[in-house]
């Protein structure tokens, strides 16, 4: 009897450290992901936690609902949209962010960034309070990224040369905005939105509204974190 509850509790054991274990892991996968609906579809994103001041400032803004009701005020083909006023005209909550650049965060299509002022006026790169920008970009060849380095005096990474020929994106812009996140679903919505006619300071002649934008909370392993 005491050799069956010896092993009883050598399995319990065995059977708690497993699910410590997992619980572990899962505090490191949890990631937040954003569901931005749009008048022209859903478009889904992750945000990362390791530009942690800007992702607590998107889901701080968004628990505010400072983005339902507001456009896409700036659409560029081939280039980026881009949004962040509040529904009641107001450009920004009056504070900027940090710059948190990550060289593992790069402006490939799908890329969640922010906007900010000039270098002039903003030598440290900070961000805007609210603006933010999805990339489309376009798809680049070997030749052009060599020249697009000796223009910016840069070296592009493997991972980035490899993203920027077959996905594309906005090279450029690398190192001089924060990369906060990227799409996980919903590119489709993203092309479809660049695409529109504009006029005037690349202003969509028909409005393209953030209906809403909502937060979700999970990680890759379910069963230890709801």
């Amino acid at each position: 009897m005491k050799k069956l509850i010896l092993a009883a509790l050598i399995i319990a054991g065995l059977t708690c450290s497993a699910q410590q274990k997992d619980a572990s892991k899962c505090s490191t996968d949890k990631e937040t992901v954003v569901v931005i609906k749009t008048s022209m579809g859903t478009i889904k994103a992750k945000l990362y936690n390791d530009t942690p001041q800007h992702r607590d400032n998107f889901i701080k803004l968004v628990n505010q609902g400072w983005y339902n009701g507001s456009p896409f005020h700036r659409v560029i083909k081939d280039f980026m949209i881009q949004g962040g006023q509040n529904a009641d005209g107001r450009l920004d909550p009056g504070y900027t962010v940090p710059a948190e650049f990550m060289d593992n965060h790069f402006h490939k299509k799908g890329a969640l960034a922010a906007a900010r002022q000039g270098d002039q006026v903003n030598p440290k790169k900070a961000s805007s309070g609210s603006q933010f920008y999805i990339v489309q970009g376009k798809v680049y060849d070997d030749a052009a990224l060599d020249k697009m380095e000796s223009r910016m005096g840069k070296v592009l990474s493997a991972r980035q040369r490899q993203a920027y020929k077959t996905v594309g994106g906005t090279p450029f812009l690398d190192g001089e905005y924060t990369v906060f996140g990227e799409v996980t679903e919903g590119l489709e919505v993203v092309d479809k939105i660049a695409a529109v006619k504009t006029g005037k300071m690349d202003v969509p002649v028909e409005p393209v509204t953030i209906i809403s934008v909502t937060i979700e909370k999970g990680c890759q392993k379910k069963s230890c974190c709801q």
